[in-house]
């Protein structure tokens, strides 16, 4: 069986898995549990929401969209990545979604919980509280989707280079969730204070990660062109995930720095369990290191600016 017809049968392969293991159940019914569980923390009514916040938090999750596709376009006319290349772009949208974390939702949640609450230490807890939460829902999605089966995933039994690459494309968008999730939290308000640094950072990121994954999949045999869509189906989760962050908070004060809390722990998580680890994988350490102190410092600097 070749890579290419490998590449095809993956989606019986993945449901296959995913009925066989009752692990992999009981991680989804953990992150179904935790979304309901924040939800229950928006005491306000949620279409006491603006239409702007909507607007908003919906235009900020397709820009995600878009630049997954964009950055995976250049697949069309690509034949392959250095691999050294590969990893020192991810490296560089590790360092932005780090940066994210850190200005676009834990500083903003820390003063948001401090003001709501009149107290530091407090404030801080209910942003630790999400970032708990965070994790949770990761551990959850990461226990559904199948990460550990190189000889029996997707690709089955002899190619495990094909089988690597889709769970990273399944890492890939898994992530989007929680990102699209932390455009909806920032712009909850109807402002772009908070939202628009943060969707300007995924979205930015979403370029080398686009091309990453399209590239990826080029290497084990899909066209160009399917490629490209299904770089850009991974981008989908984006805006259905600013639609679930920006519900979420509703009209409740307190869920707004619990729910930028969640992001951010969503986000850190993704980057050391997923993104980091793979750009290690093939001994470019350095050169991924680097380019994640860059995407850091230009983040942090757009945000200073943007802010």
């Amino acid at each position: 069986m070749s890579n290419r017809t490998a590449s095809v049968r993956w989606p019986e392969q993945l449901r296959h898995h995913a009925r066989s293991h009752t692990k992999s159940l009981a991680g989804l019914g953990v992150a179904i549990i935790g979304l309901i569980w924040l939800w229950s923390l928006a005491f306000g009514n949620p279409s006491e929401l603006g239409s702007t916040a909507i607007t908003l938090a919906l235009l900020g999750g397709g820009a995600g969209f878009a630049s997954t596709a964009l950055g995976a376009a250049p697949a069309l006319l690509m034949n392959n990545l250095n691999a050294r290349t590969e990893d020192v772009m991810l490296g560089t949208a590790a360092g932005m979604m780090l940066a994210a974390a850190s200005f676009s939702l834990i500083l903003p949640g820390l003063e948001a919980g401090a003001v709501l609450t009149d107290s530091a230490i407090m404030g801080a807890g209910l942003v630790v509280v999400g970032m708990a939460a965070g994790v949770l829902l990761m551990l959850g999605l990461d226990a559904f989707t199948p990460h550990e089966h190189f000889k029996t995933g997707p690709c089955g039994p002899g190619h495990e280079r094909c089988a690597r690459v889709w769970l990273f494309v399944f890492a890939i968008a898994l992530h989007n969730l929680p990102e699209g999730m932390a455009v909806g939290f920032g712009f909850s308000k109807g402002d772009i204070t908070v939202g628009l640094p943060l969707a300007l950072a995924i979205s930015l990121q979403n370029l080398p990660e686009g091309l990453a994954v399209a590239m990826s999949l080029r290497s084990i045999g899909m066209r160009p062109l399917h490629a490209l869509l299904v770089t850009a189906a991974t981008g989908l989760l984006e805006p259905v995930g600013a639609l679930i962050g920006v519900s979420l908070v509703g009209g409740s004060a307190l869920a707004y720095p619990v729910g930028l809390g969640l992001a951010a722990g969503a986000m850190l998580f993704v980057v050391s369990h997923e993104v980091i680890p793979e750009t290690h994988r093939n001994n470019h350490q350095t050169p991924a290191t680097i380019g994640l102190m860059v995407g850091f410092a230009v983040m942090m600097v757009l945000d200073s600016i943007l802010g």
